[in-house]
């Protein structure tokens, strides 16, 4: 419910913005997408993914505007890979698609505007708030499991395959010839989560499984994959599974290409 009422407001919202525009601006843009959390601590420009998405957006005067975003990724992370010997003996690993509904405010260093201002190129900084779509999954005997429906923490129920978000970035923008322009940013999300992953607290106590043989199987394998290599199993129950950290974090670097309507009430 919540997911489909901030859907719906932030698309009302950016009607209301685009029938009083001055300067109305679309564009797409492509690149690389990453995480940090409990599989990838530390390394915060690690790109794990593809990223691309569109935009459509408000110029009210050459530094302010407000524009709505929609994004797809993916990301994913391996222990497998780690340079870390306590996480390769851990050995979890999963991927997610990621989509992103946000809408955002840019600001211009510099007062861009195009064919006639002073400046062609400005840096700038974006800030917002969105809401991040994501399933965690991963690979097991050549198939392929959500693992949020296996509760392995030994959760009560199901968490929400979707959170809130709060996106922060810098960019560069350049105006290549007329009402054309080129971007490139990089940016972090805050996510409301700490389950993008699907790890974040502990390994389930034998209690906390299902009664089904096949279900607890199952869990048992995605809750602590470390003894697949080498038959000697890490994680004891109740004890810590991930990092401390309350959210996961994801980013999306990139560059893209824009147009902009020019209208009489132009600034």
């Amino acid at each position: 419910m919540l997911k489909k009422a901030l859907i719906i407001f932030l698309f009302l919202l950016t009607i209301k913005t685009v029938s009083f525009a001055q300067t109305l601006e679309i564009g797409g843009f492509g690149g690389g997408a990453g995480y940090m959390g409990d599989l990838n601590p530390d390394n915060p420009l690690k790109i794990s993914g593809f990223a691309a998405g569109g935009f459509i957006k408000n110029n009210f005067n050459p530094y302010w505007s407000l524009g709505l975003y929609v994004t797809t990724s993916k990301i994913k992370g391996d222990d497998a890979t780690s340079k870390n010997q306590q996480f390769r003996d851990r050995n979890l690993s999963f991927y997610t698609p990621l989509t992103e509904f946000a809408l955002m405010v840019d600001f211009n260093f510099l007062d861009y505007i195009l064919e006639g201002g002073r400046h062609k190129v400005t840096p700038y900084l974006y800030a917002g708030v969105g809401m991040a779509l994501f399933n965690p999954k991963t690979r097991y005997m050549d198939k392929t499991y959500e693992l949020r429906y296996y509760l392995t923490e030994g959760q009560d129920k199901m968490y929400e395959n979707y959170a809130l978000a709060i996106p922060y970035g810098v960019g560069v923008k350049y105006n290549i010839a007329g009402n054309w322009s080129t971007t490139a940013s990089l940016g972090y999300r805050n996510a409301y989560t700490d389950y993008l992953d699907d790890v974040s607290g502990y390994y389930p106590d034998p209690s906390q499984l299902s009664k089904d043989s096949n279900i607890s199987h199952l869990q048992k394998v995605f809750s602590d994959r470390s003894g697949e290599n080498t038959g000697i199993y890490i994680g004891k129950p109740n004890t810590q599974r991930g990092d401390f950290r309350k959210r996961d974090t994801y980013l999306f670097v990139g560059i893209g290409i824009t147009y902009t309507f020019v209208s009489q009430k132009c600034f």
